[in-house]
Formats: C-alpha cells, sequence, structure tokens
C-alpha cells in the first residue's frame, strides 16, 4: 500500500529520495551506457561533449531529487523544473546538440530511472515514484525547449548585429580582411556572384525581419546577409546566377517602396561598388514612379546622375557620351538631330538632308556602340541626359 504522510511520521517518497542521492552517480553512468548503445551520433560525440552529457544526467538526477522533496508531482507541489538543471553544461552544448536530441537523451536517462524504480523505491512508493518520474521528464522537456529557445533568440539577436556590422564595413568600404573575418563568422562562404540589394525595412524587430529573409533565401536555394540601418533593408546575395532574380525571390521580406539591385560582383571583397550602386539607385528611384521592382542599379543611372552620383554621371559621359565622340561624328550628329525632333524619323531625315533608312541604320549604330536604343523612349532619356553631361564636362570626357 502506498504511503502517505503521518503513517511513519516521514514525507511521501522520503526514503526513495535518499535512494535515489545514493544512487545519483550510478543513475547518471547507466543512463551514459544506454545513450551509446541506443543512440548512434552519441557515440561520435568528442569525449568533452560527453564529459557534458555526463554532468547534465548527474545534474538531472540530483533536480529530480530536489523536485519531488519540493513536492513536485504530489499534490500541491510545484510543477514546473528550473532550467538550472542544464547549467553544468556551457551554453555552447546547445549549439553542439539539436533540441531534438537533447529530447532523445532525457528519454534515455527517464527509460533508465524507470527501469531502476523497483530498485530505487521505498517498499509501497514504486507507483507513487514512477507517476514522478514521468511527470518529471515532461517538465524537463519543458525546460530544454526553454533553454533552446533562449539560446535561438540569443543567436539571432547575435548574428543580426554582426550582419549589421559587415554591412556597415560594405557601405564604408573597409578593408577585405574585416569583411572576410566577419563574413567568416557568420559562416558565409562567398559563393560567386555576389550582389547586393536595398530596400526599405518592412518594420519590426531587426532579427525577425533578417529571419525572413533567410528563409526566403533558403528556398531560392542562394546565401544572404543583411542588416536594417534605418527604415533601409540591405541584403548580399551570393551564389545566385540572376540577382535580379533573387532580388525578386525576396521581395516578399521588403517594405513598400523600391527595390535596387547592385551590380554583379566577383567576391564579397569587391561587393562595396554593389552597395554604393545600390544605395545610390535607392535614393534616386523616386524620379522613376514606373520602375520595376526590382530594379537593377545601372537601369537608374539617369536618375542617379540627377541625384549627383558620381559614378553615374561618369559611366553615362564616358560609356555613352565619349563612346559617340570617338566613333564617326555623324552618330553624334544624327542622335542630336533625332533627339531635338521629337524622336521622329521623317523629321530626323529631312533635318540632316538624308533617307530616314540612313537614320534608322545610324541609330543601329548609336545602340551597338553605347548600349542605349534611341528608338526606345527610355533609353532616349538615358542618352539625353549622357549628352548634356558629357557637354557640360567635355575635359573630363576626353581624359579617357
Amino acid at each position: 500500500m502506498t504511503k502517505v504522510a503521518g503513517e511513519t511520521g516521514e514525507e511521501p517518497l522520503a526514503a526513495t529520495l535518499r535512494q535515489i542521492e545514493r544512487s545519483a552517480g550510478a543513475l547518471a553512468t547507466a543512463s551514459v551506457s544506454r545513450m551509446d548503445e541506443t543512440l548512434v551520433w552519441f557515440r561520435d560525440l568528442p569525449a568533452d561533449q560527453r564529459a557534458w552529457v555526463m554532468l547534465v544526467a548527474q545534474a538531472g538526477v540530483q533536480s529530480l531529487v530536489e523536485w519531488l522533496r519540493q513536492g513536485g508531482g504530489l499534490s500541491g507541489g510545484p510543477q514546473a523544473v528550473s532550467d538550472e538543471v542544464f547549467d553544468a553544461a556551457p551554453r555552447a552544448l546547445a549549439r553542439s546538440i539539436s533540441l531534438q536530441q537533447t529530447v532523445a537523451l532525457i528519454q534515455v536517462t527517464i527509460d533508465v530511472v524507470e527501469a531502476q524504480v523497483s530498485f530505487l523505491a521505498a517498499p509501497g512508493e514504486e507507483a507513487l515514484l514512477r507517476e514522478a518520474v514521468l511527470r518529471y521528464s515532461r517538465e524537463v522537456a519543458f525546460a530544454a525547449a526553454r533553454v533552446y529557445a533562449r539560446a535561438a533568440e540569443s543567436r539571432g539577436a547575435w548574428d543580426a548585429r554582426l550582419q549589421a556590422l559587415l554591412v556597415d564595413a560594405l557601405l564604408r568600404g573597409d578593408s577585405a580582411d574585416v569583411l572576410a573575418s566577419r563574413a567568416a563568422a557568420l559562416g558565409w562562404t562567398d559563393a560567386p556572384p555576389v550582389a547586393v540589394v536595398v530596400g526599405k525595412s518592412p518594420g519590426g524587430e531587426a532579427g525577425a525581419v533578417l529571419h525572413a529573409v533567410a528563409r526566403a533565401a533558403r528556398r531560392a536555394k542562394f546565401e544572404v546577409l543583411g542588416g536594417v540601418h534605418g527604415d533601409r533593408l540591405v541584403v548580399v546575395i551570393g551564389g545566385a546566377k540572376d540577382a535580379t532574380d533573387a532580388a525578386t525571390a525576396l521581395l516578399s521580406t521588403f517594405g513598400p517602396g523600391p527595390v535596387v539591385v547592385g551590380p554583379s560582383v566577383p567576391t564579397l571583397e569587391s561587393a562595396t561598388e554593389s552597395a554604393r550602386s545600390a544605395m545610390a539607385g535607392f535614393r534616386a528611384a523616386a524620379a522613376w514612379p514606373s520602375a520595376p521592382r526590382p530594379v537593377p542599379a545601372d537601369d537608374l543611372l539617369p536618375e542617379r546622375a540627377l541625384s549627383g552620383d558620381g559614378e553615374a554621371r561618369r559611366i553615362l559621359r564616358h560609356a555613352a557620351y565619349g563612346a559617340l565622340v570617338r566613333a564617326s561624328g555623324e552618330l553624334l550628329e544624327t542622335l542630336d538631330a533625332f533627339l531635338a525632333n521629337g524622336g521622329a524619323l521623317e523629321a530626323t531625315a529631312r533635318a540632316l538632308f538624308v533617307h530616314p533608312n540612313t537614320v534608322r541604320y545610324r541609330l543601329r549604330r548609336v545602340a551597338e556602340v553605347t548600349g542605349f536604343a534611341p528608338l526606345l523612349p527610355r533609353d532616349a532619356f538615358t542618352l539625353r541626359i549622357a549628352l548634356a553631361l558629357g557637354r557640360l564636362e567635355p575635359g573630363a570626357t576626353s581624359s579617357l
């Protein structure tokens, strides 16, 4: 018959608790031995981590005793198990052993204790101890979940800060060593090509925003790093064949407004160029309300030039205006006339005293030389800005 308080002058399970305390070391050793027999992954753990598990097992048995002594599992007693049962091992153990594996370790330990109930329990207290052990195992599992949840939150917050520091370093143009060390700490493999994407942050806690970005990138199978800077979300993409397509896969993680994709570069060390272009494009994107989303930073060259971006002005001066200057004079003359006549071929032909087919041929040559097709309204606008910039600074154009 189960003993109750008052019959022997002792609290329920008092004799049982003394026996469990005397057997704590043997129970922990038996538990680890059973883990070694039944859990393949446990056998592959380094010696120091196996020693940590032994300490946790011993602490678990002591915690069971303390929990029962305080009335845990009995009527009116506390149910929750203190998370301190896991303090015997370093927090690093949570990064080496998953929550699922931890639950398996707990299950093995509880199985060992249950198998010893008849030896551990005082006469008549077997059923009471077995029930208490089952309740304790549930509470220990909850305690493990809390420990892992805190570790994940802490790790997520640290990763968010480290990613923000790396993005800051990119935007500042810090040394390659700084970028490499911070990226390595985040597990970045520097899969080429690399591109930087900038848009508005959706708001909320930075860690949650970056977690959503990482989840979307995993689904699309490319690498990401990111940082929230004020109201902006800056994301570094690695290993995506097409950066614009990759940015499309991340659109749901950005807030409303333009999303600008910097040019692809070979490595993270050279991604400062991509970051600067993307940031400049984001600042200038408001001038092109109908821009696609996402939009490559190079498609925003005229807006970037108008907003004062020196790199965009240089590209337009030399890649567009300078290319026409270096080509035959007829191309620049024809483009001037075409733009002055509102893009009308017939009017341009009359102004130049040539056949319209000649105008068409020269405009095709302009597209080949500059990469911008005058017959497309958007490209015509870009060429108009390029001509203006080139003529404002002819010395800068002729220097190349």
